[in-house]
């Protein structure tokens, strides 16, 4: 057999300008900020679901 390195042998199939471009581009426009909910929400869906694990409880023993 005969004995290429690499570049040798990988070169033949390659074309001159190996470089491809991006299929997709990085750098999008920042999204806008995370509107995040509020503490009054989160307890309201707190409180709102103990009553109804409470009256689950009551209901079947």
């Amino acid at each position: 057999m005969e004995s290429r390195r690499d570049e040798e042998f990988y070169s033949r199939d390659r074309p001159v300008h190996p470089a491809l471009p991006e299929d997709r581009p990085r750098g999008a426009k920042p999204k806008a900020p995370v509107k995040h909910r509020g503490p009054w929400l989160t307890a309201a869906l707190v409180i709102g679901v103990i009553p109804l694990i409470v009256v689950g409880i009551a209901l079947f023993p």
